[in-house]
């Protein structure tokens, strides 16, 4: 089912390209205008989600109609999210730096995602159970470890963080990056610790992450079309 998931995810983030700017020699859909205005591909997303959204509650359905409304739902939401960039900066970054923000987003629901669909589960076994109170536990434990991944700029890995418990505790014992609230407020009388997390997290660390996203969406460029 992961599978599944991943191929409509690619699939869809093909498409949006397509559709955005063409296969590089002025192929392609390219910009969706109406009236003059340019009609971001997160909003189909958005209609998409809201019009499955209303099957799924209002209609209910089962077996193959069920399966159809989950794959569009998860249409909608690649569309959308393949433009979280512009939510956070409220301004057309797609083809910028600051457009990567959008694949880290990516990135985290694919993980949640996949750890859900794998089977993980927040909650086990009935109210009040011993196997219940386990569970509640270990969950605290993971929202405790994710929020210090916050706090040291792990953006990803604090979200990954509250399905796969490993990625949060590893996240939390590490060095902070630079710049972060844990670095300013616990590395500025530890200046060895705030050294080494600015050699940690230096440019060879940004070329690696830069690699993997330009190899999923492609390298940001200020010369592409907004």
């Amino acid at each position: 089912m992961f599978i599944a998931i991943l191929a409509t995810f690619l699939i869809t983030r093909t498409v949006t390209r397509l559709i955005r700017s063409g296969s590089g020699a002025g192929a392609g859909l390219g910009n969706v205008r109406l009236a003059g205005v340019h009609v971001h591909h997160q909003v189909f997303g958005i209609l998409i989600i809201i019009g499955t959204g209303i099957v799924l509650v209002s209609a209910a359905p089962h077996g193959a109609a069920l399966d159809v409304a989950a794959a569009l739902f998860g249409v909608g939401v690649s569309l959308t999210l393949d433009e979280f960039a512009l939510w956070l900066h409220l301004q057309d970054v797609y083809w910028t730096t600051e457009g990567r923000k959008s694949v880290d987003a990516i990135f985290c629901v694919l993980a949640v995602t996949g750890a859900l669909v794998g089977g993980t589960t927040f909650l086990s076994g009935h109210v009040g159970t011993a196997a219940w109170w386990s569970s509640v536990s270990v969950l605290s434990v993971d929202l405790m470890l994710s929020v210090i991944c916050l706090l040291k700029g792990k953006v990803t890995t604090g979200v990954i963080g509250t399905v796969i418990s490993g990625v949060a505790f590893v996240g939390a014992v590490r060095l902070a990056k630079p710049g972060s609230w844990w670095a300013t407020h616990r590395y500025a009388s530890q200046p060895q610790r705030a050294a080494r997390a600015a050699h940690r997290y230096g440019p060879r660390y940004q070329r690696r992450w830069n690699r993997l996203r330009d190899l999923v969406a492609g390298a940001p460029s200020e010369d592409r079309p907004l």
